[in-house]
């Protein structure tokens, strides 16, 4: 399995920032231009355990894949969603987006994601994987929820 964890500071109150991470689509592709489908399969009421059915484009392929929610933490201070999912029957994937108010208009965000080979060969596209896509995530969410307060 592989892991990466990056964070970074974002110029943004808390509630602004978790506002892209609350399922809907509109929020969703701000940060995540490539899902072009959300869609709850089934939602509870503690958040945890619900499913959505997304589809996410790659050039011209699109996968369609579902997202369960493996955690759910929304407090005035400290917010988690870490969600899960299998991609291509060849992945089990996790995110896991955290946020931690730093004073009034600064927020901290640490996101990390989790790789695990379904498969025997597919390990060999863990070796070549680097942290690119996760460095890239947190900078366009910190672009994103700044660029919002403009508005």
């Amino acid at each position: 399995m592989k892991k990466w964890t990056k964070s970074i500071e974002i110029n943004a109150p808390i509630e602004t920032v978790w506002e892209l991470f609350d399922g809907s689509l509109e929020n969703m592709q701000k940060i995540m231009p490539q899902v072009i489908e959300n869609t709850p399969v089934h939602e509870t009421e503690e958040v945890v355990g619900s499913v959505y059915r997304q589809k996410y484009r790659e050039g011209k392929r699109v996968m369609e894949y579902d997202v369960k929610t493996l955690e759910y933490k929304d407090t005035p201070d400290y917010k988690k969603l870490k969600v899960g999912f299998h991609l291509a029957n060849m992945f089990d994937i996790t995110a896991t987006y955290e946020l931690t108010k730093k004073d009034e208009n600064l927020t901290e965000l640490t996101y990390t994601a989790t790789n695990q080979p379904l498969k025997w060969y597919t390990k060999l596209f863990l070796l070549f994987a680097s942290e690119k896509v996760v460095v890239d995530f947190v900078e366009r969410v910190k672009r994103v929820a700044e660029g919002q307060l403009v508005k």
